[in-house]
């Protein structure tokens, strides 16, 4: 019966779906207030959050000041304590809250916004929500997060939807690891049933007044998921009627901390870079839109605006080195940012001052800010080139099932090393490896082409496993095509014996490994490189996990991409930086090396570039004729040429920048610009109305207004004479200095538009 309701209902979410008509939405932001002079940001669309009561004021407030106007509201939680008082349906739902094994209530916000178990009556409710907001006004919906925590599963509407899933009485999911599995597999089907519902709603509203309404759903990565130990529909929402997604990546997923070489840090930029990919391969193998959300702050209110800012640069070129992507959520909640509450600590709290001066946001973060969103307007279309990198054509699969194995009894590691263990050490030496889903390699429009861009692909079922036969088949098509596939795994997992497909629901002992090396024409037991019809497999018994806590593990982990790449001719190179051309726009990254990451061990192998693992399965490497060099900080990367650094509230010009470890640059190139022609080159501001004569250059500037004398507008102009005068609203202004050819003006920012007319 599941399984039929859910086919109905897939049938109705997609049964009217039409093209989703271009509309001004490429740069959005949500919010849960209405229009105000400090939140005037430059996006042609804004989320209007909630479908409380005064959502349609909220809706018209916006669109009186020109936003297209949407509505996000949150899947797993919200204000919908009408629902679970039973104002909604006349019965009670406080046994939907998410449970622990304790009895503890999993609450999002207090007792009447849990997180919830959803029933189908929740998704009746959360459909009536919706076609609410499409009745204000509303021109598309995005529905947030529906987020199952692992450690939930005790709820008594758990119990009631376990006996009708599996038609049995309901298990505790840490009884076993076959029950784990079994509940995620559970929490993955409710999510999935209860967004299905909302879509199918809206194509029925959309059917009965003649429009076509997108529906999107804005989600954390896999990886974060995963890590944070939360179940998701993720990469199966485009198979229940999403239109696409909303990568939801930023500071505060990206922080978490991961292991590298036995060190446990945070790496910002390598972990955002790694979650940006993850969401967009979901995304190309459907065609369908996605945006990838950066966030100036993040919700821990305790990190200074210096802590912000550095982590904002750090996942804001992250996102901008996947080329295929040019729409932005360029923030949510812009009143906590901009707003008259928004304070932060002045500086990092420490012991000695545990809470220092709170201020509001800097000046010259503010108008950076205003000049990122300006310039990322101004992403689509760009030819993208990379300029500096590593091999590219890489990448690690990855599952839903990642987020399977995550709680008690016997969850996979904590640090998410089984995937980090292989994804790291490729990025960290410059590789552009992309998390590459597994499910997209059957199923979906492109599936049979999916794989056709990868040259090398790392696989282990240790903290995953394959959802169907059907990838096995496409991964052995795609050996023996000419692809070089890198298994690590030393089959310890024990989830290969939960019950599944592979096993025949627990009635044998096989494991999902012995089946792909079956697919492969291998025998499972025996390691090394073996040639399966025009490709190569690259068999390693041991854990990514214990590589991750190697110091000598990245060693392992190039050594054997380095041999997956010659066999397949792909040729190798490692880098110690990242650089992107995007038209104008340059975007680089140096990688993180946090202070006490120990030495890196450098190897030479006399006779394979492959090294020789543990036997013993311990994951521990050994490698042959090693020496442990002291770490050397690699020599930046120089940009040749002259630049305005769009990172500088100043848009100052710099020469010949470098690229250090560690350091992020967003970076505008004038000289690929027209030169001879007067134009706006960057603004921290939406310029409209741009009109270039023989003798002047008129446009139109807006802003957010300026909370006091220091939040100005910055606009570098470029001119092919020296400026004579420069009026705005008809008033002369001083002239700023003027280099090469390029004008910077300043001027107080203002919601209000002014009109600036500059003479030469």
């Amino acid at each position: 019966m599941k399984t039929l309701a859910l086919a109905a209902l897939l049938v109705a979410s997609t049964a009217f779906a039409q093209t989703v008509p271009q509309a001004n939405d490429r740069l959005i932001f949500q919010t849960q207030n209405g229009w105000s002079p400090r939140v005037n940001v430059e996006a042609g669309s804004v989320m209007v959050y909630g479908i409380s009561e005064s959502m349609p004021d909220r809706i018209k407030s916006w669109k009186d000041h020109g936003y297209r106007v949407t509505v996000m509201t949150g899947v797993a939680w919200g204000t919908y304590g009408d629902y679970l008082r039973g104002e909604f349906d006349g019965k009670e739902h406080w046994d939907e809250t998410q449970q622990e094994s304790s009895g503890k209530l999993i609450l999002h916000g207090g007792k009447e916004v849990p997180y919830v178990a959803p029933s189908e009556s929740y998704g009746q409710y959360l459909s009536r929500g919706v076609l609410r907001a499409l009745d204000a006004g509303a021109e598309a919906i995005y529905l947030e997060e529906p987020e199952f925590w692992a450690r939930a599963g005790w709820s008594e509407s758990f119990k009631r939807e376990w006996a009708a899933y599996y038609h049995e009485p309901w298990i505790a999911p840490d009884s076993s690891p076959d029950a784990q599995y079994r509940a995620s597999k559970l929490k993955y089907f409710l999510y999935q049933r209860a967004l299905a519902q909302v879509f199918a709603a809206v194509r029925v509203w959309g059917k009965e007044h003649g429009k076509v309404v997108p529906c999107y759903v804005a989600t954390h990565s896999l990886i974060n998921y995963a890590q944070w130990q939360i179940v998701s529909p993720e990469s199966s929402l485009l198979d229940v009627g999403a239109d696409g997604y909303i990568a939801q990546v930023w500071t505060g997923t990206s922080r978490a901390v991961n292991v590298y070489q036995g060190v446990k840090a945070e790496r910002t930029f390598e972990t955002a870079f790694l979650e940006y990919g993850a969401l967009q391969n979901i995304a190309r193998s459907s065609g369908k839109r996605i945006w990838y959300l950066n966030d100036p702050i993040e919700d821990n209110p305790n990190h200074s605006w210096t802590d912000y800012k550095r982590n904002w640069e750090s996942t804001l070129v992250a996102s901008l080195l996947q080329p295929e992507v040019s729409s932005y959520e360029i923030l949510p909640w812009p009143d906590r940012i901009f707003g008259p509450k928004a304070l932060r600590p002045s500086t990092e709290p420490t012991e000695a001052n545990p809470k220092p001066q709170r201020t509001f946001i800097p000046a010259e973060y503010e108008t950076e800010l205003q000049t990122v969103f300006h310039a990322l307007g101004q992403m689509q279309g760009q030819t993208a080139k990379w300029q500096v990198s590593g091999t590219q054509n890489i990448g690690v699969l990855v599952s839903d099932t990642l987020m399977f194995q995550r709680a008690k009894p016997l969850p996979s590691d904590a640090d998410l090393g089984n995937f980090y263990g292989m994804a790291l050490p490729l990025v960290m030496h410059g590789i552009p490896v992309e998390p590459v889903q597994i499910e997209s390699t059957y199923r979906g429009k492109d599936a049979a082409d999916f794989l056709k861009q990868y040259k090398v692909l790392f696989l282990t079922y240790e903290g995953q496993k394959p959802p169907s036969p059907k990838f096995h088949d496409a991964i052995a098509a795609w050996v023996k095509a000419g692809g070089a596939l890198v298994v690590m795994d030393n089959d310890g997992d024990p989830y290969n014996h939960a019950q599944d497909w592979w096993n025949d629901n627990g009635k044998t002992q096989v494991i999902p490994r012995d089946l792909l090396f079956r697919a492969l024409g291998l025998d499972a037991a025996k390691e090394g490189i073996h040639r399966v019809g025009k490709g190569v497999v690259i068999f390693r018994k041991v854990s990514p996990s214990a590589i991750a806590q190697d110091v000598k593990g990245p060693d392992a982990v190039l050594a054997v991409a380095k041999e997956a790449a010659t066999q397949v001719k792909l040729p190798w190179r490692e880098s110690s930086a990242l650089v992107l051309r995007r038209g104008p726009f340059v975007i680089a990254a140096g990688f993180d090396r946090p202070e006490g990451t120990p030495e890196r061990a450098i190897t030479r192998v006399a006779n394979s570039a492959v090294a020789s693992l543990d036997k013993n399965n311990t994951g521990n490497v050994t490698l042959d004729d090693t020496v442990v060099l002291p770490h050397t900080t690699p020599a930046p990367t120089v940009l040749r040429g002259e630049y305005v650094d769009l990172f500088d509230a100043h848009l100052k010009l710099v020469q010949n920048p470098q690229v250090a470890e560690g350091e992020r640059r967003l970076l505008l190139d004038p000289s690929v610009v027209a030169k001879g022609k007067a134009h706006v080159l960057a603004a921290s501001a939406k310029v409209t109305d741009e009109q270039a004569s023989a003798n002047s250059l008129r446009f139109t500037v807006s802003n957010i207004d300026a909370r006091d004398e220091h939040d100005v507008t910055a606009v570098r102009v470029m001119l092919p004479r020296v400026a004579k005068s420069v009026t705005v609203d008809g008033k002369s202004i001083s002239i700023a200095k003027e280099e090469h050819g390029m004008l910077l003006l300043e001027l107080p920012a203002s919601s209000t538009t002014k009109q600036v007319v500059v003479s030469f």
